[in-house]
């Protein structure tokens, strides 16, 4: 049996070298070339069983060839491997139809594998699907070259095409939403909507309503039929964010829609067909959520088909560079600002823990162009704007988790202070007066006194609003616009 041949593109030696030696041990015979024309006349005389090529040659670019080669010989896996290792460059490789996506510095072993793994693939059949070449978007959805990010980028690139049903974990602020425009953005749903809902921010009692639509009658306040959004995202991607907050109901009849392909409005009878790609995500752990009983197991296999965890800022501090250039230069665009941060800020910045994530150093970079118009940011500067805001806005970026733990210290106080004794009855309301009566307050203020947006806004109905502002006696002040 004859050997199996590899044509190699590299026109850096020292990598065409190890490449070569190690596939010839393995028993290919390699083809090895630095140039694009050299490859291209092996790739149009019908050589070579498997190609592996950079991208950025001396002659030109593999992406503008590849389009070529998957036109003449689509049976032909191509790897890419490159430098420019960004997340353009992982879907412009998948666009282009390449069968695998490696960044440099790349393990030797695992291109061993993929080779080995394309080859199989290839044997095992002939028909493979072409696919359709775009140019690059200039607007780049994710930013960062670290490991961590390059295997997101390696995930998306393969789950573009598909359909399958995406969770997305990860901290607040790591991007969780970009990820999802991304998939929907650069896949095959390209052209229908992209709708997203926010489980947390919708009173619970009217989540079945907004996702599934209502018919007129169905509650009070249903004065004509509404659409859901899963009819608003029919032929596009609906994103379910915090799906951990979704309540048992409304998971039942989600359930039913991932089962069936259907769902019926409420108040309704008739079911109603419906094609949309479901994404979700959450920052809570669901299976600790499946053994409180506040989250359906069948349905968490249904949505985890594929899990996706976006890695903390934390975990990808080398990436700070490339963000805050890319944030500079949105301001850039948007205000006309040149705000420069010298290297040594961004090793500053490379030593704060970003409790926010990414949408803390984006805030940040915003306040410093504001504040610094068309300066440049030295060390001290940026030492001391961390220094004052990660004691004030900044620390409360993870808002819920520093509200449980403030209320936890709280609690513990006041227990402490009735031992050995326990506190007197009615703790249950005097706390939550404690929490209710701030928060009240704080949401007038914020409608300008208009009580029917509080009273949205908090999910209550109006006569209960008004209840509660008596009872806590809530004073309602009107700010006067000025002419």
């Amino acid at each position: 049996m004859s050997k199996q041949t590899i044509l190699l593109a590299e026109d850096d030696s020292a990598i065409r070298m190890v490449l070569n030696q190690t596939l010839t041990r393995a028993g290919y015979e390699v083809r090895p070339t630095g140039n694009l024309s050299t490859m291209w006349n092996w790739v149009s005389r019908g050589e070579g069983d498997l190609l592996i090529t950079d991208v950025s040659l001396p002659d030109g670019s593999a992406f503008d060839l590849m389009p070529k080669i998957k036109g003449m010989r689509k049976n032909l896996p191509i790897i890419v491997i490159s430098a420019q290792n960004t997340f353009m460059t992982a879907i412009r490789a998948s666009e282009a139809g390449a069968y695998e996506y490696l960044p440099k510095p790349f393990d030797i072993n695992e291109m061993l594998t993929i080779v080995e793994r394309a080859l199989a693939d290839v044997a095992k059949t002939k028909e493979s699907t072409k696919t359709e070449f775009h140019e690059p978007l200039e607007k780049m959805p994710l930013v960062g070259r670290s490991h961590a990010m390059q295997e997101i980028y390696r995930s998306l690139a393969r789950l573009m095409q598909s359909d399958l049903t995406i969770m997305i974990t990860g901290e607040s602020g790591t991007g969780k939403e970009l990820v999802a425009k991304a998939l929907h953005k650069f896949g095959k749903r390209t052209n229908g909507p992209f709708v997203a809902i926010n489980m947390a921010a919708i009173p619970k009692d009217l989540i079945e309503a907004e996702l599934f639509g209502h018919e007129k009658g169905a509650f009070t306040g249903a004065n004509a039929r509404q659409a859901g959004h899963f009819e608003q995202a029919e032929g596009g991607t609906l994103f379910l964010d915090e799906i951990g907050d979704m309540p048992m109901d409304a998971q039942t009849r989600l359930l039913r829609v991932l089962q069936e392909g259907e769902f019926t409005l409420v108040g309704g009878t008739k079911p109603q067909k419906t094609n949309v790609r479901i994404i979700t995500a959450t920052h809570q752990d669901l299976l600790q959520l499946i053994g409180e009983g506040s989250f359906r197991e069948d349905l968490y296999y249904r949505l985890n088909v594929v899990p996706l965890r976006l890695p903390p800022l934390r975990e990808r501090l080398e990436d700070i560079g490339d963000l805050v250039t890319h944030f500079l230069a949105t301001e850039r665009l948007a205000n006309g600002q040149q705000t420069h941060l010298t290297k040594d800020s961004i090793e500053i910045l490379k030593q704060y823990d970003w409790p926010g994530n990414v949408r803390e150093l984006e805030n940040l970079i915003r306040r410093l162009c504001a504040l610094y118009v068309d300066e440049t940011l030295t060390p001290q500067i940026v030492q001391n704007e961390l220094s004052r805001t990660s004691r004030t806005e900044l620390s409360s970026a993870s808002t819920d988790q520093d509200l449980s733990t403030s209320l936890e210290r709280h609690l513990a106080k006041v227990f402490n202070q009735y031992e050995p004794s326990l506190p007197p009855n009615g703790l249950y309301q005097n706390i939550l007066a404690q929490i209710e009566m701030p928060l009240i307050s704080m949401t007038l203020n914020a409608c300008n006194g208009n009580q029917i947006k509080a009273a949205q806004i908090l999910g209550l109905n109006r006569n209960t609003l008004r209840k509660k502002i008596n009872l806590y006696n809530i004073e309602i002040i009107r700010q006067t616009k000025k002419p």
